[in-house]
């Protein structure tokens, strides 16, 4: 796993308890840098390791090397001597000193392909730290002028004011619930009284039909009184 991944993890973790505690935005970028600040030293470390077991991975081949020519001399010195047996030994020892010394060449290779991956990781989290400093100071500033407008609204009432003026159109809605249930059942019992009111209806003009007979008769009972 490359240090960029642990370290992503790593910051997923704390950052998430620090979000689930409620922390403000401040402490936890703060907490951010410090565990990237921490994995950048042990990005350090871990590239100056591999940087020393280049060396050595170097300094072995090297010793194999010299030691691959140093039995080569060795072995023409003993053919030159007459001893064959000897030579040859020593014809097979610089070839494993051989063989050892491309074996630690080619570990070198491969060794010093991961330093240049280490360095670059290392580079990015450099700049990757640097970026999170400047954030960090744009987020304070931010924050503070956040925290400003809350203290107006606090200040000028609008929050509580809020409140109020909800509470106040809640109970105007009320109001004007009730009143438009009242309108609803007036025509409703006026429906309901419809057949009343033709009766009434009804007795009125009785009561007008009476009243004029009865005028009728008092006026016939005027008329034959004056003419007797």
């Amino acid at each position: 796993m490359s240090i960029l991944d642990r370290l992503s993890r790593l910051l997923r973790a704390n950052v998430n308890d620090l979000i689930s505690k409620a922390e403000d935005p401040g402490k936890i970028i703060e907490q951010a840098l410090r565990d990237m600040r921490a994995a950048y030293a042990e990005a350090r470390s871990e590239v100056a390791d591999a940087m020393s077991q280049n060396a050595k991975l170097e300094r072995e081949a090297n010793t194999n090397r010299r030691m691959a020519a140093e039995y080569e001399k060795k072995a023409e010195e003993a053919l030159r001597g007459g001893s064959e047996e000897l030579a040859r030994e020593a014809l097979r020892r610089s070839q494993n000193a051989k063989d050892l010394a491309a074996g630690f060449e080619e570990q070198l290779q491969v060794q010093s392909s991961t330093v240049e991956q280490l360095k670059t990781q290392l580079r990015a989290l450099e700049a990757k730290i640097d970026e999170m400093e400047s954030k960090k100071s744009l987020l304070a500033a931010r924050q503070k002028t956040a925290q400003a407008g809350a203290t107006l609204d606090r200040v000028s009432g609008f929050d509580k004011a809020g409140g109020a003026m909800d509470a106040f159109e809640e109970m105007e809605q009320k109001v004007s619930g009730m009143e438009d249930r009242n309108r609803a059942m007036q025509d409703l019992r006026k429906e309901n009284d419809f057949d009343a009111q033709l009766k009434d209806l009804g007795r009125t003009q009785a009561l007008d039909d009476a009243m004029a007979a009865l005028k009728a008769k008092v006026q016939g009972e005027g008329g034959g009184t004056g003419g007797s």
